[in-house]
């Protein structure tokens, strides 16, 4: 009985760290490794989740603006084009929320090499590739 409440203890004690285990991040220095065209293929609520493809295009420009280009899949609305706010801080991409609103998200660098990328922001991961 006391091994059962000891292995019990313990795998309680696993995953409750494995639960609470910090995502590697990337730490953006500036945003030199971001700057360019990058098409969003899909996006999920959690990384290893289903996905949702997307036809989206962010432009990271030089001045701290993000250049969004979509069309909607069912043509109810149309092409949309906006530019919003982004600043590289504390390592991670603030970017603006709506444009001519002065309220943020935080996007995090998950993953990232020369072709692709992934972005952790507050409810969804954003799978993309460099264009």
């Amino acid at each position: 009985m006391k091994k059962t409440i000891q292995l019990l203890l313990l795998a309680t004690a696993f995953f409750a760290f494995t639960a609470n285990a910090k995502e590697k991040t990337i730490q953006l220095e500036d945003n030199s490794s971001i700057l360019g065209k990058w098409k969003l293929t899909a996006e999920a609520p959690a990384k290893h989740k289903a996905k949702t493809p997307l036809s989206i295009t962010w432009d990271f420009k030089k001045g701290g603006v993000l250049n969004t280009k979509a069309t909607d899949a069912r043509n109810r609305t149309g092409a949309m084009d906006i530019n919003v706010k982004y600043s590289i801080e504390d390592g991670a991409i603030q970017k603006q929320f709506k444009p001519g609103i002065e309220k943020y998200e935080t996007c995090r660098v998950t993953d990232q090499d020369q072709k692709s990328m992934i972005l952790h922001c507050k409810f969804l991961y954003y799978f993309m590739e460099r264009i």
